[in-house]
């Protein structure tokens, strides 16, 4: 079993009880290196402060836009 489909068949077949311990399995799960640095980075002060920064004067300045803009292709 190597692909996701695969995997997801194999879910599909599973009884309750074995959902429920493969969902505990996996929420037990520990971060790896990429969560934890996207979570430091999304802390006020990391590396996605100033995108945050941005987005909220924007915000409040009235400059926000759909997006995708209507009628964009």
């Amino acid at each position: 079993m190597s692909t996701v489909a695969e995997i997801k068949a194999a879910i599909d077949k599973l009884s309750p009880r074995e959902r429920c311990q493969l969902n505990a399995l996996l929420r037990g799960w520990e971060e790896d290196n990429w969560d934890r640095r996207m979570a430091s980075d999304a802390e006020p002060g990391g590396k996605l402060d100033k995108l945050r920064q941005t987005a909220e004067a924007d915000a409040q300045a009235g400059r926000l836009r759909d997006f995708p803009e209507p009628g964009a292709a």
